[in-house]
């Protein structure tokens, strides 16, 4: 069996509130994740896929919040999710054209997020906040 192909994803939040993005093969409401590339750390690939899906800026707070596995193209994933302190939200983006953005609650993250353990980890978040 194929090794996971390892992503890092961050939990961006500013002023209380989450930011959640669409899919751009699906729709549904998910956070900035992508693949960790060759030279770069899981923390750097969340910053990194924070500003191109999402058009934030900020620094990762800690170490992992936890992580999940979804299947792909027949391909499994391994996602390793952070908590990102969000310093500066641009209006423009590189991802803008292909996805949407919304700034809810952690309880409404919780209500729109599909994946069962990206859930638990922003319950276990909201506990923490």
């Amino acid at each position: 069996m194929l090794d996971p192909i390892r992503q890092s994803a961050a939990i961006p939040l500013h002023e209380g509130r989450v930011c959640l993005i669409t899919s751009r093969t699906t729709g549904r409401w998910v956070i900035p994740k992508g693949l960790i590339d060759p030279g770069h750390t899981a923390t750097q690939a969340a910053i990194i896929e924070a500003w191109e899906e999402a058009g934030l800026i900020g620094t990762i707070e800690g170490t992992s919040l936890g992580s999940y596995h979804y299947e792909k193209f027949d391909l499994v994933h391994h996602v390793l999710v952070f908590r990102m302190t969000v310093n500066e939200v641009k209006n423009e983006w590189p991802e803008k054209s292909t996805r949407e953005r919304i700034w809810v609650t952690l309880e409404e993250a919780i209500g729109l997020v599909d994946e069962p353990v990206l859930k638990e980890i922003l319950r276990k978040l909201k506990a923490a906040e």
